[in-house]
């Protein structure tokens, strides 16, 4: 049950490369991050990851038009069909070569998937069971160079291929007679992007030189006439090939095979083939020379174009007229792809050099997600106290906070100007403390977004390390410059102790959680204990066999677990300074090879080391990670390895494989040494770093995979790692394990069902957790009278309060009986108290988890009774103002009756007086 974990999200990173996806509902943005696929929903701001992988960075995704099913292929071809409703693989398949694009016809029965300069069509996968899923059906051929984008019309008739040839090729689905492949020119680029008009086989294409070309056809989409089907003849001579195609065989599969010419092909009989003509031409504004359209989407129903620029300017315009609607630009960086939603209202744009994902709503001209992640490496994470929140410090000088619910940034402190080497959360939950390597240790508070403290000290000095006492007064950093500890106070600001007597550098502070105490890990082979109560003296020097990394103190202050440079963990007792275990962990880390190493990995796993560990919520495991894919979790007591779990199964990252592939090793070595577009035939020509084929000045740079920090949630529900993909979380999935507590053959759910009937309510409870079903102990749990709760938490054995705790923390965090919740949890502990307290250092994660829960439905609660208030106030002030209102015209009514019957006297006098007279 303990390790369990199973990986849950992905944060810090939202988009990487291919292409976005909108849902079939457009509430949602399916995004490739990496190897890996996101779910942004965008209704309820939150965040899924797919949990599936390729073998390699995702460079393209197809959706089907009922959105039920994707096909993500890898940079290498690799693809998979995923069930997006049951978050499984359906099928692996293999292209063989990259993949440009693919695309599903609009009735769902055929997809076309774009590579090298082929066009290939399947039959989509059905509903049946099938042994190959993915059918070839045709092949054509037609540019000469890559293909580069698809269209189909919205009968599936036809289909549009655009390819690096500046040629765009329409071919029929079917074997019409009239439309057999029909090749356009018109361009001087690369075609970015090619779309048909709504019911017709009008076309529009778009160049990467910013150049829109409209193409009417004399022919529309119910004049496609079928070919009729002949007999075979036993040879083909040359003039048919081209009209009838011939059978070959492709990637395995009998296909048809469509070869297309640069000329019309020839009009059989009395049927007109269909043609084109250009019947006009514009031209985007360009802001530079090098300001190349990258990306471009159309929605038929609007008529609709939007573009995306390599200065990160897009332009709305509506079409066949081009009217520019709007331009705007985002960022500063290229736009690698533009989708739009099946409404037309919401467009999403994915930046892969920013890491940045955006959807905009062009009609009110604001926007409807913005989210980025770290485009550098992320350094350091910190869990909130309640577990709610995680900050992490990344290398582009960045502080994010990201909420584990949702799974998406809420507030970024970018006054760093250097990298952000470590981050933590003060006891209070509301303030983050970061350091960096420009000098200054930064305070920000989370009620006003705004940085309230900055500390530096008297000589500028890099800041490698950070820890913050439990009462969230004292701050402390270490250089790795200076050799020196510097201490601050938070409520002053002020600098109040420089620590020295460290050799070397400080490599990790860390502060006990019982005790005024400040461990400092470094180079110089020590461990020193500091007490901050007795003049910030030296109270203990640990010797040490290697260098420091990392220091980490057990949650109840009794043990120090400490990584050192020759790989391995050692256990210390504070008091005593006595060592009281050591993990020899050099052979778990597994590190894999470079593509530059000349060692094996065998031999570079000699040098490697953990230079991350934290222990679990109950101190009874710590949990390690390095310069490797793996994280290891350890068994304090028994010394001995856990679970090993894989974070990345990458290789797009470098040191992911344990031995190279004999087919890349050349006789010159390896082929990342070795330019692949130098040589004239005999000689090859080793390049500069870095530098390959094409435009001289591009770099190649492959990331090395590796875990830079490493943390468990409060609660010990999950943990949670910075590695080089992003921000990985795995939790614990208590549905999949059983783990029942003191069973015996009695104890079943017709036993617990019939105690529940005989309302034997505390005998059913226990029985319940004995069995450990959560559905049955939320069962008996809701079964039981609102008035019956004070007995039964009363009557409760003792080992059965803290489980029950837990349970009712698990369970108020997604269910609607609030108050209902709340009683068992008030009952349990104002009945249980004393006895809890004498253990709090065990129940503390279920105490997190509780607080976690009950902060979360108060942030909400919160919010709606705000809403609620402000609406009854405006609700009576607008009631006043109209009584006030009524009341002012009633006395205008009662004032001319008033006048009204004066008149009426005054009237009656003058006539009582004329009588008279």
């Amino acid at each position: 049950m303990k390790f369990a974990y199973r990986f849950s999200n992905l944060l810090g990173a939202v988009y990487r490369q291919g292409n976005l996806n909108f849902s079939k509902d457009g509430n949602a943005v399916i995004s490739p991050v990496g190897n890996r696929v996101s779910v942004f929903d965008l209704k309820n701001n939150t965040s899924e990851t797919l949990p599936l992988s390729t073998t390699k960075n995702i460079t393209c995704v197809g959706l089907s038009p009922d959105g039920n099913l994707a096909i993500v292929v890898d940079e290498d071809g690799a693809a998979l069909l995923i069930s997006l409703i049951t978050r499984a693989v359906l099928h692996h398949f293999h292209f063989h070569k990259p993949v440009s694009c693919i695309r599903f016809s609009p009735d769902g029965r055929k997809f076309v998937v774009a590579k090298d300069n082929v066009a290939l069509m399947y039959h989509a996968p059905g509903k049946r069971r099938e042994f190959n899923a993915f059918v070839l059906d045709k092949s054509y051929y037609g540019p000469y160079d890559e293909t580069t984008c698809i269209d189909w019309t919205d009968d599936s008739k036809c289909f549009a291929v655009g390819s690096k040839d500046m040629s765009t090729w329409v071919f029929g689905a079917e074997r019409w007679a009239n439309l057999i492949y029909y090749s356009l020119g018109g361009h001087k680029d690369v075609i970015v992007g090619c779309f048909f008009e709504k019911d017709s086989l009008d076309l529009y294409t778009v160049s990467q030189d910013g150049t829109l070309c409209v193409w009417e056809s004399d022919t529309e989409p119910s004049g496609l006439v079928l070919k009729k089907s002949k007999p075979k003849p036993s040879r083909r001579g040359e003039g048919e090939e081209e009209e009838d195609g011939e059978e070959g065989r492709v990637e395995g599969e009998q296909g048809e095979v469509i070869r297309g010419k640069a000329e019309t092909p020839k009009e059989t009989g009395k049927t007109k083939n269909v043609r084109y003509k250009l019947s006009s031409k514009h031209f985007f504004n360009k802001e530079g020379d090098f300001n190349n359209l990258t990306a471009a989407a159309f929605h038929k129903p609007t008529h609709i174009l939007v573009t995306g620029f390599a200065s990160g300017i897009f332009h709305l315009h509506e079409l066949p007229e081009f009217n520019l609607i709007h331009s705007l630009s985002i960022s500063d960086q290229r736009i690698a792809s533009v989708s739009i939603n099946s409404s037309g209202d919401w467009i999403a744009f994915g930046c892969s050099r920013m890491g940045q994902l955006l959807v905009w709503e062009w009609q009110s001209e604001s926007y409807v997600f913005k989210q980025q992640g770290h485009f550098n490496n992320m350094a350091s994470l910190a869990y909130s106290p309640d577990g709610q929140y995680i900050v992490t410090g990344g290398d582009d000088g960045k502080v994010k906070v990201w909420n584990t619910n949702s799974g998406l940034c809420f507030v970024t402190f970018t006054e760093h100007t250097s990298s952000v080497t470590n981050a933590a959360f003060t006891s209070s939950g509301f303030v983050i403390v970061s350091a960096s390597l420009d000098g200054t240790v930064r305070a920000f508070d989370l009620h006003r977004y705004r940085n309230f403290r900055t500390f530096t000290s008297p000589r500028p000095a890099q800041f490698s390390c950070l820890a913050v006492d439990v009462s969230g007064e004292l701050v402390s950093a270490g250089a790795q410059d200076s050799f020196e500890i510097f201490l601050w106070s938070m409520q002053t600001g002020r600098l109040l102790e420089v620590l020295g007597g460290h050799e070397g550098p400080v490599s990790c502070l860390c502060f006990s959680p019982v005790q005024s105490i400040l461990a400092s890990a470094s180079w110089d082979r020590t461990i020193r204990l500091w007490d901050m109560l007795d003049s910030w003296q030296t109270k203990e020097t640990i010797p040490l066999t290697a260098d420091a990394l990392y220091v980490a103190y057990r949650p109840d202050g009794q043990e120090l677990a400490v990584a050192t440079l020759n790989g391995e963990l050692s256990f210390w007792n504070p008091h005593t300074a006595q060592q009281t275990g050591s993990i020899a962990g050099r052979h778990d880390l597994e590190v894999g090879r470079k593509e530059m190493d000349k060692i094996t990995a065998k031999q570079s796993a000699k040098g490697k080391s953990f230079t991350s560990l934290c222990y679990s919520a109950d101190g009874e495991t710590v949990l390690a990670g390095g310069p490797s894919k793996f994280v290891c979790i350890y068994n304090v007591k028994e010394q001995m390895l856990m679970k090993k779990f894989e974070i990345s199964c990458n290789l797009s990252f470098d040191a992911m494989e344990e031995f190279l592939d004999r087919r890349k090793m050349t006789e010159f070595g390896s082929l990342a040494l070795v330019d692949e577009g130098a040589g004239d035939g005999d000689g090859v020509n080793i390049s500069l770093p870095g530098v390959r084929k094409g435009d001289m000045s591009s770099r190649h740079f492959k990331p090395e995979i590796k875990v830079s920090s490493l943390r468990f949630s409060p609660t010990g529900r999950s943990w949670a790692a910075t590695t080089t993909e992003g921000l990985l979380v795995y939790s614990l999935d208590s549905s999949m394990v059983f783990d029942p507590y003191d069973l015996d053959l009695d104890v079943t759910p017709a036993t617990i069902r019939k105690q529940l009937r005989l309302q034997e309510w505390t005998s059913a409870i226990v029985l319940a957790f004995r069995l450990n079903e959560k559905a049955l102990k939320q069962e008996v749990l809701e079964t039981v009278p609102h008035d019956q709760i004070p007995v039964v938490c009363g009557c409760l054995p003792d080992i059965y309060v803290e489980k029950l705790l837990g349970f009712v923390a698990a369970c108020l965090e997604k269910s609607g009986h609030l108050e209902f919740y709340m009683t068992w949890v008030q009952n349990l502990l104002m009945l249980h108290g004393q006895k809890l307290k004498n253990r709090s250092g065990a129940i503390l994660p279920t105490l997190q988890a509780l607080q976690k829960s009950i902060q979360r439905h108060s942030d909400n609660l919160s919010k709606i009774c705000d809403f609620n208030i402000y609406n009854i106030r405006y609700a009576i002030a607008l009631s006043k103002q109209r009584g006030l209102k009524r009341a002012a015209e009633e006395d205008e009514e009662e004032e001319e009756d008033e006048e009204e019957a004066s008149e009426k006297m005054s009237e009656a006098s003058l006539e009582d007086v004329e009588m008279m007279l």
